[in-house]
Formats: structure tokens, sequence, C-alpha cells
């Protein structure tokens, strides 16, 4: 029984990978469970809003150092796999370009910190959280995930998080250490995301001096459509937090971010499930499309019947769950939390039939979409917060992913007839 099952083990090598990465992300997911109720119990609900806020703001400039390489560099590179000299072009190039955006969006975070008054106010806040955005710039996963290296993306992740967890615990002790918490997130990630980078520098002997200039220019124009969507996706996830801080309060603010604290938990899971899933779609979708359907369905169709089964138990002990986060408002924050619920269930439909689009190469048509539906989610949380609050705010995001999921299928409907997959 031992032996076969060890090489099964050693035979199945995505099953490997998955267990694998489902290490680091299980350790990615504690991690809120463990800091975010010392952090609300030591520093207030108000204050773990203007954290939320701070850190919405840093993970939405990550996008513009992007640039749309956790889409298209993890394409390019799953497919070039096998060709050292295109991966070192890829690599060498997309991280020239992240160096350049990162001066970029620096310089004007900075300028935005300390001129604009809703900023200035927190400016030790936001400029402490600055160092995000340096580890978001040497950040490998992309490359990781595209040549399937789920060894490294589980030990960056531990490493960052422990980092993380070791600030938090051991120099956060009064109501005003708050300003410190998105600093230790940033140094967490520097040095987790330094190790794997120099690791590949070295292992593949990349060098920076064979940079091509016009290839950096090229990256920029050919990922500035996909990037301009990826700027809407993170308006989608960010900027409901900023509009209660913005149109409501620091406190309405950090009771949101509980309930979102929770589901984002899964919603994170639901993300990292597609950067597994995505590199594996995209290499067999462009040798066998029947077999990439095939294997879609059924790592995605699991992992809808897990999220599933998980919401449904939020949704009973939702009371519970919000006392171990918070002890205030306890009734409010659970009937929110059982509304909320239907997010993640729905982003364990879209999100796969995402993959789809973009693995059928229908980028201007996922670009198109997302813009047209983030604009209109935002208008009508715009015009909805006054009124309904919170309840208005997930409301509109569980109509918004609805909507998205039917437009989502239209558009790739024709391949499963064509290929007699369902």
């Amino acid at each position: 029984m031992i032996k076969s099952t060890s090489l099964f083990l050693k035979k199945n090598k995505q099953f490997n990978n998955l267990i694998i990465y489902g290490v680091g992300q299980g350790f990615n997911l504690i991690t809120p469970l463990l800091v975010v109720p010392y952090i609300v119990s030591i520093c207030g609900v108000a204050n773990y809003g203007k954290i939320s806020i701070a850190m919405a703001i840093f993970f939405f400039l990550m996008v513009f150092i992007d640039y749309g390489s956790d889409i298209v560099g993890v394409k390019e590179i799953a497919v070039n796999r096998e060709n050292p000299n295109q991966l070192e072009k890829i690599f060498i190039t997309t991280f020239s370009t992240k160096f350049i955006l990162l001066l970029v969006t620096l310089f004007f975070s900075s300028l935005l910190f300390y001129f604009v008054p809703f900023f200035n106010s927190e400016r030790t806040l936001f400029f402490l959280g600055l160092p995000i955005l340096v580890g978001q710039f040497i950040n490998p996963t992309w490359y990781l995930q595209g040549i399937e290296n789920f060894k490294w993306i589980t030990i960056l992740t531990i490493v960052s998080k422990l980092i993380y967890l070791f600030g938090i615990f051991f120099f956060i002790h009064q109501k005003a250490d708050y300003i410190f918490i998105n600093l230790f997130w940033g140094i967490g990630t520097i040095i987790a995301n330094m190790i794997p980078f120099i690791y590949l520098i070295k292992k593949n002997s990349f060098s920076f001096r064979n940079t091509i200039k016009e290839e950096v220019i090229l990256l920029l124009k050919s990922n500035f459509s996909l990037f301009s969507s990826q700027i809407f996706v993170s308006l989608q996830m960010y900027a409901p937090i900023m509009l209660i801080g913005f149109f409501g309060n620091n406190l309405l603010a950090g009771n949101y971010k509980i309930v979102e604290q929770i589901i984002v938990i899964f919603k994170t899971y639901i993300y990292l499930f597609f950067n597994f899933v995505y590199p594996r779609v995209c290499y067999l979708l462009e040798s066998n499309i029947q077999k990439g359907l095939r294997f879609w369905k059924t790592y995605n169709g699991l992992n809808f019947i897990f999220i599933l089964l998980s919401m449904i138990v939020l949704f009973l002990f939702s009371f519970q769950i919000v006392t171990y986060f918070s002890k205030t408002e306890v009734i409010q924050i659970s009937s929110l939390l059982q509304l909320a619920v239907l997010i993640p269930i729905l982003l364990a439909i879209s999100i796969p039939f995402k993959q789809l689009v973009l693995g059928f190469n229908h980028q201007k048509f996922y670009i198109r979409i997302t813009m047209i539906m983030v604009v209109i989610n935002l208008l009508a949380m715009m015009i909805i917060i006054p009124y309904f609050k919170l309840i208005g705010v997930f409301s509109t995001l569980i109509i918004t992913e609805l909507i998205t999921i039917c437009i989502y299928y239209y558009n790739v409907k024709e391949k499963f007839k064509l290929n007699k997959t369902v």
C-alpha cells in the first residue's frame, strides 16, 4: 500500500505540485486568522480600518508594477519553458520593465501621500507601506508559475508570512503601533522574494546586461491593454474599502474589512488556485483543446465543491466566527457575513471561466468586459453606500459577479459544444 502510494506520487507530478502548493497557500490562509484578532484587540476597529485602506491602495498600486506579467508573463513562460534563450529574454525584459515602473510608481505615490489631504493625515502609515511595492517588484512568482515550480512559491509564501507574524506579535503592543503593520508586510515580501529571485538568476545564468531597450518598449506597448484591464480588476477588488473610507468612516471600513477578511481567505485561495491551474490549462489548450477542457472541468469542479461546502459552514456558524475576530457589533457583522458568503461561491464559477477566456486568447473581449463591469460596479457603489451602507456594497458585488459569469459563459460556450466535453 505504501509503495503503491509512493509510486503514484512520483508519477503524478500535477498531484505533487498541488500538495506542495496547498501547503504554502494553507499557511497563507491561516495567517489572517492569527493576526487580525490580535490587531483589532490592540489597535481597535477604526485603526484596523485605516490599515486596511492603506493596504488596499498598495495592492492597487501593485498592478502598475506587475503590468500584466501575472497573466501574459505566466503564459509566455509556460509556452516557452523548453527554450532557455526565450526564458532569459522574457525574464530580464519583464524585470527591467518592472524596475522602471517601480521607480515611477514610488515617485507619484509619494507625491500623492504627501500633498493629498486624505492621505497626508496618515502619511506615516502610507510611507511605511512603500516597501510592499519594492517586494512586489522582485516577486518572481509569475515566472515560477510558468515553469510550475510550486516548491519555491511555497517557500517564499511561508517565509514572508513568518516574518510578518514575527513583526506583528513582537513589535505591535499599543494602539499607536498600527502605523508599522504594513511595514512588516513589506519587509517580509522583500526578504522572501529575494531568495528565489537570486536563485533563478544564478541557476539559469540570466544577465540583465542582455536587456534590449526595444524589447522593454515593446512589452510596455503590447501589455498596455491588458494592464489597463487589470487596473479595473484591482479597482473592483480594493476600491470598495476605499469608497467606504471616503464616503463613510474608518469604523465602517473596519467592520467591512472584518467581513471581507473572513471571505478573503477563500477569495485569495480561489485566485491562487487560478494561478496553479492557469499555466497547465494554457499549455494543454495549445496542444489539445479537448484534453485541456477535461483537465479544466476536473480541477475546477472539485474546487467549486470545496468552496460551496466551506461557505455553508461559514453561513451556519457566522456568529461564532465573527466573535473570534471582534467583540463589538457582532450581530450586525455576522448578518453581513451571511450575505457575503455568496461572493466566493460565484467567484469559484467566474474565475474558471476567466481561465478559458484568456486561455482561448480572447484577451480583447476580457479587457472590454472587465472595464465595463468594474465601472458599473463602482458607480453603483457610490450611489448605494450613502443609503444602504455595507449591505449595498456586498449586494453590488454579488450582482456584478452574476452578470460576469453569464457573459463569460456566453463567450466560451461554443468551445464546449465543438469538443463535446459537456
